[in-house]
């Protein structure tokens, strides 16, 4: 029977994040909102990020990414008892294929065929959905550092951000660039400030 549906969620961060916009408007007010997490030295103009600690740490991402390992689950699931009930049929069909005639076997022989093409089918479906999801959870995920990235970049005057992680071509990065603490504890009270302000609108709303 067709092997159980195995989608790995292997998101990558973008390669390499750049911010590199000066002021060109004297207003604000936007980045002055967020507050700086950390001083950094002003002359500054490169950074960068562990790629790995911001997946592992963000709270957005995780957030989005169990519910897509929820729904991939509930999925394969769906998948498998469809494929176990086709199984059934198909073991009760070699029990009985001796009691038919002809016609009857070859009947339900394209019957089963169809249907074993319908599962096919199905996980294909299944999987397109999913890698969908998945890209359409990576697009978010570089949207919102990007454009945390950006604010960030103009407040503490950097130039570059860039991604780093085990088997890049960074060979040697000094800890004084690195930023990353610094960018999830932002990211992280950004998207906190975000659920909070959605929960308070929705009580609103209730009562």
């Amino acid at each position: 029977m067709n092997k159980n549906i195995s989608l790995v969620l292997n998101i990558v961060l973008l390669v390499a994040v750049a911010v590199l916009f000066y002021l060109q408007f004297s207003n604000q007010t936007q980045i002055e909102d967020i507050e700086s997490s950390g001083d950094l030295d002003k002359d500054l103009s490169v950074a960068y990020i562990n790629s790995d600690s911001l997946l592992n740490n963000y709270e957005f991402f995780n957030d989005l990414a169990g519910q897509l390992e929820t729904k991939r689950q509930r999925l394969e699931a769906e998948y498998q008892n469809r494929a176990q009930g086709l199984q059934s049929e198909i073991e009760q069909f070699r029990r009985n294929v001796n009691n038919m005639t002809i016609g009857q076997g070859r009947a339900v022989e394209e019957d089963l065929m169809k249907k074993q093409q319908n599962l096919m089918q199905y996980q294909e479906r299944l999987t397109q959905q999913l890698l969908q999801e998945e890209a359409q959870l990576n697009e978010k995920l570089y949207a919102k550092v990007s454009d945390y990235l950006k604010i960030y970049g103009k407040k503490n005057d950097l130039k570059l951000v860039l991604t780093y992680q085990k088997g890049s071509g960074v060979l040697y990065a000094d800890d004084s660039l690195n930023i990353t603490e610094q960018v999830i504890d932002g990211l992280n009270l950004e998207y906190q400030n975000v659920n909070s302000t959605t929960t308070t609108s929705d009580s609103t709303v209730t009562e």
